[in-house]
């Protein structure tokens, strides 16, 4: 990436990373860009089948929910838990790709947009769904992840109702 685009996307992050979640406490940009560069990390560790270092952002007793209509849709808790889960959605598909395409930040809570592509076993066509991860962190590390099949959801969840995905 150019100097320009390097420049425009730490712009985007910082308009983007704004203002104080639910939970009253705001991430400095220092966490911020910390946070968001283990998330891209992480999702890169997924995509390769590494459980173990997509995990790493997580505190110990994170606490993960997916939305009941995903499959193995539930609360998950501690890195185990997560391990599983992350482990069960990967087994289920020939293939998974998750790739992060915006962050906004909002108080102590990071939103990522993501678009999943996931080729089942036996089948030759991708299924593809936008979707949103909403991490909250505290300490560094994410104490607890949700994600949401409808992005407005998400944006709303966390008080940035005026975005638009």
């Amino acid at each position: 990436m150019d100097r320009k685009a390097w420049a425009l996307a730490a712009l985007v992050m910082i308009i983007a990373c704004h203002g104080a979640g639910k939970e009253g406490h705001v991430l400095d940009r220092e966490e911020q860009e910390q946070a968001i560069a283990g998330l891209r990390d992480a999702y890169a560790a997924f995509n390769r089948g590494d459980i173990d270092r997509a995990v790493a952002p997580l505190d110990p007793k994170v606490e993960w929910t997916e939305p009941t209509e995903f499959p193995g849709g539930g609360t998950y808790h501690g890195i185990q838990g997560v391990k599983q889960y992350l482990t069960q959605s990967r087994a289920r598909a020939a293939k998974v790709i998750s790739e992060p395409e915006q962050f906004l930040c909002s108080g102590d809570r990071i939103v990522v947009f993501v678009h999943a592509r996931v080729l089942l076993h036996g089948a030759n066509q991708w299924q593809e769904i936008n979707l949103a991860d909403v991490y909250t962190f505290r300490g560094g590390k994410a104490i607890a992840m949700s994600a949401f099949a409808d992005r407005n959801d998400a944006l709303r969840w966390v008080g940035l109702d005026n975005l638009k995905p």
